[in-house]
């Protein structure tokens, strides 16, 4: 079965060219704008390429769920009520921020979340003088449990406002809910949305399957926020971290290894010592950060004996007492409706040794090469109203890179690649998925204190759904982005003669379709806004 599960994905590129080419002709790209020689004091609104949310064609409401200014570290506190006229069964619940912000300032951070269960985290553009505005689109269907009843709201987006940092950041948050009519379907969601109390989880004693979500971010400022570039103490790099860049992060029951998964290395949008990358085109996921999933339902048995359990989550190569990681997390759970109790165990646990190789070479280039990799499988059974279920979950990780800088850092080059692998069997169901995360990047300062920055970054994903040993969906998404921007270095905003180019190329095609858009911009102006399929 793995044989022939592995051998699908690999097809899956291929497919992905027989539709591609199986589509309509590529849409002719828009006539191109003339940019500027060099940025000024305005540029386009920040924009991506991914797609919107697809919407169902049926009676809406909308909430406004925050509206409200950030300028400290205070959270916003305010109260949620459902819509009376969408019922309580919904098809889809779109949830839109639309932010602005002008002047200077940093990239920030922000979270929202109801009823204590985290349903956005996302960064913010950085400004132009003359001010930028930008939105996120979210479907956060799967919390239909909490959004069903009166809530608390929680939202923040840490800000400094003084006399050098002047941007205010404004935001609204709604919520759209698309009734169910009986033409569309209402969405399979979870039965419960469990936000943990600290560490701590009852989840009903029918649970039937658990999945854990965890928005994990390597942020705040710090090193941590560039943990892909640390480096043992003996070598000379400005972070430190005594075991280098290897990072994984990792879900506990009760103190035993339940999960596995490779962080996403984003880079926020004053990443990589330059904004100019940035100012438009974000990188992936900078905007709506997605979380890690882990599938529990191997432990739901254990989980299931109506006492409390201890759910922790971890990074593993973070130095003692190092902040600047965060992960909030949100446990959703499926009720088996014709049991009280279900019962079952944990059959198999079966991890291999992590591996965490650095090799550190120094010289008039100094260089870092690590290797790192963890495997891990777990499986269980349960006595469920519609028979005996087996679900079992395999996931491997691997990360290559390569690190390579001079004294001063004056060159700073990366270049890295994460895999996260994971096979999950329910039944005759089987789920497999691919993930490769790529970066490969290098900054130098020169003469005149010009600073280069030259960078490319992808994520990919390949899916393929197999049941009885036959395929039923796949899926193939392919967000890649490239930048190269150079500025004047230690100079005012307005002697910095910054120049740049950025693309984003994101395709997203299978079973399902076809979404294929290509985003360019030269000095902030866009110059190819093109969609294929």
């Amino acid at each position: 079965m793995k044989r022939q599960i592995m051998s699908m994905l690999a097809g899956l590129a291929l497919a992905a060219g027989s539709l591609l080419g199986a589509g309509p002709a590529a849409a002719a790209a828009e006539p191109p704008i003339d940019p500027p020689a060099e940025f000024g004091n305005d540029w386009h609104d920040p924009v991506t390429a991914a797609p919107p949310v697809g919407r169902p064609a049926t009676a809406s409401c909308q909430v406004t769920l925050v509206q409200a200014q950030f300028r400290d570290f205070m959270p916003h506190r305010g109260s949620y009520a459902p819509p009376e006229e969408c019922g309580r069964n919904w098809s889809k619940v779109v949830l839109r921020l639309d932010g602005s912000v002008k002047g200077r300032q940093y990239d920030r951070l922000g979270h929202l979340a109801v009823g204590g269960v985290e349903v956005l985290r996302t960064s913010t553009p950085q400004p132009s003088p003359d001010g930028i505005a930008w939105s996120v689109e979210k479907d956060i269907t799967r919390y239909s449990d909490t959004l069903r009843s009166a809530q608390p709201v929680e939202m923040l987006i840490g800000n400094v406002v003084n006399e050098t940092y002047t941007g205010v950041i404004d935001v609204k948050v709604t919520l759209t809910f698309y009734a169910s009519d009986g033409t569309v379907k209402s969405a399979g969601t979870p039965d419960k949305v469990l936000a943990p109390a600290g560490t701590s989880l009852t989840t009903p004693r029918n649970s039937e399957r658990i999945i854990a979500e965890v928005y994990a971010t390597g942020s705040g400022g710090g090193c941590e926020e560039y943990w892909y570039l640390t480096v043992p103490d003996a070598a000379p790099y400005s972070c430190k971290a005594a075991d280098g860049p290897y990072r994984e992060v990792q879900i506990k029951v009760d103190g035993q290894l339940a999960g596995i998964a490779a962080p996403f290395p984003t880079v926020w949008t004053g990443g990589w010592s330059n904004p100019f990358l940035w100012y438009v085109i974000p990188g992936p996921r900078a905007f709506d950060i997605k979380p890690i999933q882990y599938d529990l339902t191997p432990f739901a048995a254990r989980l299931n004996d109506g006492r409390p359990h201890r759910v922790e989550v971890s990074v593993v190569g973070v130095p003692p007492g190092q902040t600047g990681w965060s992960t909030p997390t949100n446990v959703l759970v499926w009720q088996d409706e014709g049991s009280t109790v279900v019962t079952g165990g944990l059959t198999r646990h079966q991890e291999s040794s992590p591996v965490n190789s650095v090799t550190y070479t120094p010289g008039s280039e100094h260089r870092l090469d690590t290797e790192g990799g963890h495997r891990l499988t777990v499986a269980g059974y349960l006595n469920t109203s519609h028979g005996r279920v087996v679900t079992s979950v395999s996931r491997t990780l691997a990360n290559s890179s390569v690190h390579r800088w001079t004294e001063g850092e004056s060159l700073d080059a990366f270049k890295g690649t994460w895999t996260d692998d994971e096979t999950v069997t329910g039944g005759r169901q089987v789920t497999a998925t691919h993930r490769t995360y790529t970066m490969d990047g290098v900054t130098t300062l020169g003469a005149g204190d010009r600073l280069r920055t030259v960078l490319t970054l992808g994520d990919t994903a390949d899916t393929v759904v197999l049941r009885g040993g036959k395929r039923l969906t796949w899926t193939r998404l392919d967000d890649a982005y490239a930048g190269d921007a150079t500025y004047t270095a230690n100079v005012p905003r307005d002697q910095r003669h910054a120049v740049g180019t950025t693309a984003e190329r994101y395709r997203l095609y299978g079973s399902g379709g076809c979404y294929d858009r290509t985003l360019t911009t030269v000095q902030g102006t866009v110059t190819e806004d093109r969609r294929r399929c």
